[in-house]
C-alpha cells in the first residue's frame, strides 16, 4: 500500500505540515518530520538516536536544509517555519510529490532539474541514512547543498545557546555523544550558525512552541550539464561501514519480509503490519522486547504493551517476539501486578495499574491459542497463578476481590485504569471501586486459568468464576440503558452515582474477551447501545455525547487537554474491541464481515492524515477529522490489526 501526497496536499506551508512519516530502528530511535520536511514539533527529528533502548532518547539531527544553486538562483527544496521573523523556506512550492511505501521518497522539479530524495534508518542501530538522485536537464552545472542542523540534547529538552561542539574527521561531538557521518559529497565546516524554530502543532496544542538547532558543516555535490549524479550521507552514533544505497535496500528487504510474515490479504492490513513492527524494540534492562506505545511521546506502558500485543506481534506472525515481550514483563511481575511503566534511569518500574497484569494472562492464552505451545504456558503459569492469588487476597493500589467475587481496585489519588488522568488533586475520571472492563479482564482471567489449571485448581478457578459472573450480571446491568455501568463505585452522592452509570466504551470489553458473562441477548444490546451513543469509523468516544460533562474538542492548554483526554475524545483502540465484538454478535456471518470491512474503509482512509501508514491515538469527540495526541499509537494499529485477524484468518 502506497501513499502518495501531490501538489494538493502541500500548496501551502500550513497544509504540508499537517502529515508526517516515521521511521524507526527497533531500538527506540526514529525519524519523523512532516512531508514537507520540515519540524512542526519539538519532537519532530531527522534523527532521534536512543543510546539506551529504549528510552535514552536523544535529538541529535533536528532536520535537513536543502538547497539547490544554479547559475541563475538559488532555491530551497527544504520547508520551514521560524520563530524570530525569518522568512520559512518555500521548498514545498518545488516538492511534486512525497511518497511512502517502505521509505520516504521525495520528489522536487525546479528550473530543469530533477532531485528525487530518500531516507531510511538502519535495523538495531542508531544509523541513518539519506540519498539524493540529481537529474540534471540544464547545460550548465547545478549544485545541491545539504545542512544538518543539530541538537544534541535529550528529547524534549532545547538546546542551550552555550552548548559546544566540534566537527573534524567525519564526526561532530558535543555533550559527551559522538556523530559519525560517512559521504560522498564535499564536506565543508563552518562557524556555528543558529536557528530558532516555530513549531506550529505544538502551538496549537498547547505545548512548547519554539526550539533552537545549529549546524557547524555541510554537505555538497556538483551535478554536471544533462548528467545523472547521486549523493550519499550516513549518519551514525558509531563509525560507519556500510553506504547509504545499502541501507535503503535493507530497509526495503526487511519491510517486506515483515509484509510476508504477517500474510494478509488486505493491503491496509500488510501496511499496518510493518506499522505494527516500529512500536517493538529492544529493552536493555531486561535484554528481551518491549512494545513502545506511541510516537513521539509515549515509552513502553505495561498496559499499552499488553492490549497492543495480540494485535502488533501476535496476528503478524512474529511468535518469538511474543515470547520475548512476554518474559519481559514476567521478569517484573511484582506482587500480583506488571509493570505499568519502566523509567528511565535503572529507576524501579511504576505498578500502578490493576489490567497490566490480568491482560498478560489473557496474552499468553491468546498466544496459546495461535501455537500450542504449552512449554511457554508452563513457563508463565506460576506467574500467572500468583497474579491470580493476589488479585483475590488483596495487593497495592486498593486492588482486592470482594465478597461478591468482583475486583475493586483504586484509592486516593490514584488512577488504576487506562483513564488515568490526574491534575494534581483533580480526578476528571476518578473510576476507583470496580470498573467494568476490569471485572471482565478478571472473569477472562479465571477461566483462561481455569481451562490451563490442574483438575484441584481448575475447580477453584470455575467457582469463583460462576460467582463473578452472577455478581456481574446483578449488579452491572442498566436495564433502562440496555448497557453495562462503567463502574460500581459504592458512593451513593449524587454526581458519583449518576457518573457510575455513564455510557463509556469500557463495557464493550465484557462482550469482546474470549470469555463473556453477558447472555446473547444482553451482547447483542451492549453492541447496538455502543453503535447508537459511541461509535464513529475512527474510533469510540469515551463518554456519550447525552452526558454533561462530555467535552467535545480536544486542545488547547495541558489542564484542557487532560479534562477532554476521556471524557468524550474519540480513542482508536476501542474500535477494535467493538468490531470484534460486532462480528461475535453476528455470529461471525458473511453480512457482517462485510459490514466490518466497509466501516474499515474509512479507517484505510485515515491512515494517510497525520503519519503515513499509521493509526494515531486520539480525535475530537464531536467531529473527529483531525488525528491529535500521539500521531502514531501502538494499541490503535494492534487492536485493528486483530480485527483484520478476524475477517481474514478465522
Amino acid at each position: 500500500m502506497k501513499f502518495v501526497y501531490g501538489k494538493q496536499d502541500f500548496k501551502t506551508l500550513e497544509r504540508g505540515q499537517e502529515n508526517c512519516y516515521l521511521l524507526t530502528n527497533g531500538l527506540g530511535g526514529f525519524s519523523s518530520v512532516t512531508v514537507i520536511g520540515s519540524a512542526a514539533r519539538n519532537d519532530h527529528a531527522f534523527f532521534m538516536a536512543c543510546t539506551k533502548a529504549p528510552n535514552h532518547r536523544y535529538h541529535m539531527i533536528h532536520r535537513l536544509r536543502e538547497r539547490l544553486v544554479t547559475a541563475e538562483d538559488t532555491v530551497y527544496l527544504s520547508s520551514q517555519e521560524f520563530a524570530d521573523g525569518k522568512e520559512p523556506e518555500d521548498g514545498y512550492l518545488r516538492l511534486s510529490s512525497f511518497q511512502f511505501e517502505d521509505c520516504p521518497v521525495w520528489m522536487y522539479h525546479t528550473a530543469g532539474v530533477e532531485v528525487r530524495k530518500t531516507a531510511a534508518m538502519k535495523q538495531g542501530e542508531n544509523t541513518i541514512a539519506v540519498r539524493y538522485e540529481i537529474q540534471n536537464h540544464r547545460r550548465e552545472a547545478c549544485t545541491l547543498q545539504v545542512v544538518p542542523f543539530l541538537q544534541f540534547v535529550k528529547k524534549g529538552d532545547d538546546l542551550d545557546m552555550d552548548q559546544a561542539f566540534s566537527c573534524s574527521d567525519g564526526r561532530v561531538s558535543s555533550a559527551g555523544l559522538d556523530l559519525y557521518f560517512s559521504t560522498d559529497g564535499i564536506v565543508t565546516g563552518f562557524e556555528p550558525v543558529y536557528e530558532t524554530y516555530y513549531y506550529a502543532y505544538d502551538a496549537c496544542d498547547g505545548r512548547r512552541e519554539t526550539g533552537k538547532a545549529l549546524a557547524n558543516h555541510g554537505v555538497s555535490l556538483t551535478a554536471g550539464a544533462g548528467v545523472c549524479s547521486s549523493l550519499e550521507i550516513v549518519y551514525s552514533l558509531e563509525p560507519v561501514t556500510e553506504t547509504a544505497e545499502a541501507i535503503l535496500e535493507d530497509a526495503v528487504r526487511y519491510r517486506r519480509e515483515l509484509e510476508r510474515q504477517a500474510g494478509f490479504q488486505s493491503e491496509a492490513a500488510s501496511m499496518l503490519a510493518k506499522s505494527a513492527a516500529q512500536f517493538i524494540a529492544r529493552r536493555e534492562s531486561t535484554g528481551g522486547d518491549t512494545i513502545l506505545a506511541g510516537y513521539p511521546f509515549f515509552e513502553d506502558w505495561g498496559r499499552d504493551t499488553m492490549i497492543a500485543l495480540g494485535g502488533c506481534a501476535l496476528a503478524t506472525g512474529r511468535f518469538e517476539t511474543v515470547k520475548s515481550i512476554l518474559r519481559t514483563f514476567l521478569k517484573a511481575e511484582k506482587n500480583g501486578l506488571m509493570p505499568n511503566l519502566f523509567p528511565e534511569g535503572g529507576s524501579e518500574p511504576m505498578y500502578n495499574t490493576v489490567d497490566a497484569a490480568l491482560l498478560f494472562i489473557n496474552s499468553v492464552y491468546l498466544y496459546y491459542e495461535r501455537t500450542n505451545d504449552i512449554s511457554f504456558v508452563r513457563e508463565c503459569y506460576p506467574v500467572m497463578e500468583h497474579i491470580v492469588k493476589r488479585y483475590e487476597e488483596g495487593t497495592e493500589f486498593g486492588i482486592h476481590m470482594d465478597e461478591d467475587g468482583l475486583i475493586a481496585a483504586g484509592k486516593g489519588f490514584d488512577q488504576v485504569t487506562w483513564m488515568d488522568v490526574r491534575i494534581g488533586d483533580i480526578l476528571p475520571t476518578p473510576r476507583h471501586g470496580k470498573p467494568v472492563e476490569i471485572n471482565a479482564y478478571w472473569y477472562n482471567a479465571l477461566r483462561i486459568m481455569e481451562r490451563l489449571g490442574g483438575t484441584a485448581s481448575a475447580a477453584h478457578y470455575g467457582r469463583l468464576a460462576e460467582l463473578v459472573k452472577q455478581s456481574f450480571n446483578e449488579k452491572f446491568w442498566l436495564e433502562e440503558k440496555h448497557c453495562l455501568k462503567d463502574v460500581i463505585s459504592g458512593r451513593e452522592d449524587g454526581g458519583r452515582a449518576d457518573a457510575d452509570n455513564q455510557i463509556r466504551c469500557n463495557q464493550i470489553w465484557a462482550v469482546s474477551m474470549a470469555f463473556s458473562m453477558l447472555s446473547p441477548e444482553k451482547e447483542k444490546q451492549v453492541v447496538e447501545t455502543v453503535a447508537e451513543k459511541l461509535y464513529t469509523p475512527y474510533g469510540l468516544r469515551t463518554l456519550s455525547e447525552d452526558e454533561k460533562e462530555f467535552r467535545p474538542f480536544y486542545g488547547g492548554s495541558q489542564l484542557d487537554r487532560d479534562l477532554a483526554y476521556h471524557q468524550g475524545t474519540v480513542w482508536v483502540f476501542p474500535l477494535g474491541g467493538y468490531y470484534l465484538a460486532y462480528l461475535k454478535v453476528h455470529g461471525y456471518s458473511r453480512e457482517a464481515k462485510a459490514e466490518v470491512c466497509r466501516q474499515l474503509e474509512v479507517l484505510e482512509g485515515a491512515m494517510r492524515e497525520g503519519c503515513a501508514g499509521q493509526l494515531p491515538e486520539i480525535y475530537d469527540g464531536k467531529n473527529p477529522v483531525s488525528s491529535k495526541g500521539c500521531f502514531a499509537q501502538a494499541w490503535s494499529v494492534g487492536e485493528i490489526l486483530r480485527v483484520y485477524e478476524a475477517l481474514e484468518k478465522v
